[in-house]
């Protein structure tokens, strides 16, 4: 057994909380990411004791915010965060994973079926028209460490319905992030922000969730319709 494997760090109590009858199947997530995620480069290894609180934990409590029996399209997936953690939280929920980089997506098509998990893996960019085309219409997407809110909304907001959300987690710096990109986040069809905080007794610091409600189309897209 490698020294990764031995260091595999263990559940802590309060992930039963979180995951119910699901724990175990976290518990090999975790696994999987100390193991094949950080030798295939998809999680630092420095990032090996924070597993479950920083990444799995940190991720699986946004299911405090999401509706129920919601599609959801999580925007740049990666290592299956926060889109594999919400799955395993909420069993009720419709999830694809969208992720551009082939590696990654064959990392994820090994471990989800080991995990026990009915969700998607869809190859690609949230912005190209294939994806649009097949997923559009979500009830929520979400993303975590993708990049700033403006380039967020682009992303996200086309993948929504009309009242659908995008529920991106941030770090502290989010109420600056949503005063310097409200024009953005407004030009491309989104409503105001509001600011969320997740997980309390479970995680701290506590996860911050920003939430923008798709309220229109882009502004360039009513252009065009009133042609």
């Amino acid at each position: 057994m490698s020294d990764i494997q031995q260091a595999v760090p263990p559940a802590p109590e309060v992930a039963a909380r979180v995951f119910g009858d699901r724990l175990p199947a976290a518990a090999r997530y975790v696994a999987h990411l100390a193991t094949s995620g950080i030798e295939r480069g998809l999680i630092g290894p420095r990032e090996l004791d924070r597993l479950w609180d920083r990444h799995v934990l940190n991720c699986a409590v946004l299911a405090e915010v999401v509706p129920p029996d919601a599609k959801v399209v999580d925007v740049g997936s990666g290592a299956g965060l926060p889109g594999i953690p919400l799955a395993l939280a909420r069993p009720d929920l419709q999830i694809v994973l969208v992720e551009p980089l082939a590696r990654r997506v064959d990392w994820l098509n090994e471990v989800i079926p080991d995990l026990g998990l009915d969700i998607a893996v869809q190859r690609g960019r949230a912005e190209e028209r294939g994806v649009l085309r097949r997923w559009e219409g979500a009830d929520v997407v979400t993303a975590r460490a993708v990049g700033p809110l403006a380039r967020l909304a682009g992303l996200c907001l086309p993948l929504l319905r009309p009242g659908g959300a995008m529920l991106v987690l941030k770090g502290a710096s989010a109420p600056d992030e949503i005063a310097r990109d409200v024009d953005d986040v407004r030009a491309l069809g989104g409503g105001d922000a509001r600011i969320h905080e997740c997980g309390a007794g479970v995680v701290d610091p506590l996860t911050t969730v920003v939430e923008i409600p798709r309220i229109g189309a882009p502004r360039r897209n009513r252009r065009k319709e009133r042609r």
